[in-house]
């Protein structure tokens, strides 16, 4: 072996390092958070209060698992508060039967529909907007960020044309449950319904990315869509399929969210565009498509949840909240191109 060929111990070592950073510092960071904020203020380790930021955490939680798999294709998703706000409406007005007893209570609620079927016309209403975003980006070619930007503030509007500018509240017992709803697990009191469907979302989606072919082909379209495509891999396809995915994750967060509030507003998902982006790159998901996992979004979740809910214990404004979670994503996504760029000259 001549010396051309020898490896560079100095290219490798960094090129590791950068690596176990990428895939460890949310965690660590996470870890670190519930230590000092559990020195900060002892209620914050109270199990009450850990299952409430879980519940919390839920809503964009379901968002951002399907959010991963957008990113992981190169593709972005700036319309999941607004879809989520429209299909939680349209849930609540088929759940109501009407704007006509919007605000009824008792037994005025029972002239509507069961919440069975405002759930199907929820996950409906999210799985048509995130096939009409997928078809359009992924058969025009038009840009992500255009299409999902547009999106935005066609599903608000959209919104806010149902409702008429108004709330609808007032459900049946059955329908808020989904939302407000808890159950005792093992030696676990009072887990949220929200909670436990956003860990059984998160533990399929992370089965189908790492065992199954779809899974595959996610990651190979988003590391590389040309050579995906001359490999056969349907890249079209899987493009329009996630943003199906987060679709009816819009869809299903929407219902909860309205249930959990016992109301539907077309003011619902404000701002959830960033946190749910927030999450997902957080958790190590690379902008550029290719590389990420659900357990890593997961993390990205906990992580916001955790950081909110500590200030709010200490009393901190919300305004510096937004503040120290804009910064905590402008660090992530530079970390994450310099982690990139570390690997290309580093391979």
């Amino acid at each position: 072996m001549t010396a051309s060929q020898l490896p560079d111990p100095g290219t490798s070592q960094p090129r590791d390092w950068l690596y176990v950073a990428s895939r460890l510092a949310a965690p660590l960071f996470l870890v670190a958070l519930i230590i000092v904020f559990s020195i900060l203020e002892p209620n914050f380790l109270n199990p009450f209060n850990l299952l409430n930021t879980l519940r919390q955490v839920s809503f964009t939680g379901l968002i951002a698992i399907g959010m991963t798999f957008v990113i992981l294709t190169g593709g972005i998703d700036l319309s999941v508060g607004s879809l989520l706000a429209l299909s939680g409406m349209v849930g609540a007005y088929v759940a109501k039967g009407g704007l006509a007893d919007r605000f009824a209570v008792g037994r005025a609620v029972d002239a509507g529909n069961p919440w069975q079927l405002a759930l199907l016309a929820a996950l409906f209403i999210g799985l048509l907007g995130g096939a009409a975003q997928g078809f359009t980006v992924s058969r025009f070619k038009v840009p992500p960020f255009v299409v999902t930007l547009g999106g935005l503030t066609v599903f608000r509007g959209l919104t806010l044309i149902l409702s008429e500018g108004g709330p609808i509240s007032g459900f049946e017992k059955d329908y808020n449950f989904w939302g407000q709803g808890r159950i005792d697990i093992g030696f676990i009191e009072n887990v949220p319904i929200p909670a436990l469907i956003f860990i059984a979302a998160a533990i399929v989606a992370a089965i189908v990315l790492r065992y199954t072919r779809f899974g595959q082909h996610v990651y190979a379209t988003g590391g590389n869509r040309q050579a995906a495509t001359l490999n056969g891999i349907p890249t079209g396809r899987i493009i329009f399929s996630v943003y199906v995915i987060v679709g009816f994750m819009c869809g299903l967060a929407g219902f909860l969210l309205s249930a959990r509030l016992g109301s539907a507003e077309a003011v619902a998902g404000n701002g959830f565009e960033l946190a749910v982006i927030a999450a997902v790159v957080i958790g190590g998901t690379s902008l550029f498509g290719g590389v990420g996992s659900i357990f890593g979004t997961v993390v990205g979740v906990l992580l916001i949840g955790v950081l909110q809910n500590g200030l709010v214990l200490l009393n901190v404004s919300s305004f510096v909240q937004q503040v120290v979670i804009g910064l905590v994503l402008i660090a992530a996504v530079a970390f994450d191109q310099f982690a990139t760029r570390g690997r290309r000259q580093g391979s």
